[in-house]
């Protein structure tokens, strides 16, 4: 790790490079930006934005049931709760008649809502509040290992199932004629979302992983001309905010998590004043 580190002041020979804190998030961030950026966009183009951050309110609840049933690795009773989440919303999503947006509504609420029922009675809600807005700083060299197999394995899913997964975007139906499962391609990517999102949950928080997820997807579909260049954008515009937003944060001392999506934020709308010269010039 200490070759990595040197490496960061060589390139960047700045005063905050100085602390290992600040590398540790600096890594965290080139690892979990291009995660975040990916998944996004597809998460855009299938309308998902409110499955993503029913996932993050899930997380309370994750942790409660954790404390309830004495697991001290919260991570692992999140992520093993996201899944049954993730999977019990699609089956249910896909078996009744309600828009989507209703049915992610619902759990969301209830998740949310238990979760915090739960911690409030059992006093630990003020051990578990800064879930809610996260702390990349002070991400852990061992966590960093984590992200570093995360992007790994997003990476080898992305390469193996996006044809599959691109092709039940757009249309189920031949999807499902081209002999391609549908229902499972669409578990294992909510499966994905689930599990990224749960990791990253306690450095970026609970009221913003959301917005990370799917503001630099965002911001890429107001200009990309083709999906080669609509991932490309969202990965580099995912990397442009959460490096920005980590500097400007220690001069301002402004939490980095808010920061990182006010920087998101404007990158959207300067591409969404931007979107109808583009369209323009095709």
């Amino acid at each position: 790790m200490n070759v990595i580190y040197n490496i960061l002041e060589t390139i960047l020979p700045f005063e905050f490079m100085q602390y290992t804190f600040m590398k540790n998030a600096f890594l965290a961030i080139i690892l979990v930006s291009p995660i975040f950026a990916v998944l996004g966009t597809m998460i855009v183009n299938n309308k998902m934005a409110f499955f993503s951050d029913a996932l993050g309110h899930s997380a309370l609840t994750g942790i409660a049931i954790g404390t309830l049933l004495g697991i001290s690795n919260m991570n692992l009773s999140m992520i093993i709760f996201a899944i049954i989440f993730a999977l019990l919303l699609n089956l249910v999503k896909n078996k009744t008649s309600y828009g989507a947006d209703t049915i992610i509504s619902v759990f969301s609420s209830i998740a949310i809502a238990l979760g915090l029922a739960i911690l409030a009675q059992s006093g630990s809600f003020n051990k578990y509040s800064s879930y809610l807005i996260g702390d990349i700083l002070s991400i852990s060299v061992t966590e960093i290992i984590y992200l570093v197999v995360a992007f790994i394995l997003v990476g080898i899913f992305w390469i193996k199932l996006f044809n599959k997964l691109n092709a039940v975007s757009i249309n189920p139906v031949l999807a499902k004629s081209k002999g391609i499962n549908a229902k499972l391609i669409d578990n294992v990517f909510a499966i994905s979302i689930a599990i990224i999102v749960m990791i990253s949950i306690r450095w970026i928080g609970i009221l913003l992983i959301n917005s990370m997820l799917i503001l630099p997807a965002a911001s890429s579909r107001n200009i990309a001309k083709d999906m080669r260049s609509y991932h490309a954008c969202s990965v580099i515009f995912a990397l442009i905010s959460g490096i920005c937003g980590l500097i400007i944060s220690y001069y301002t001392n402004i939490p980095t998590g808010p920061m990182i999506v006010i920087i998101s934020g404007i990158i959207y709308f300067v591409t969404f004043s931007m979107k109808k010269f583009v369209y323009a010039k095709k």
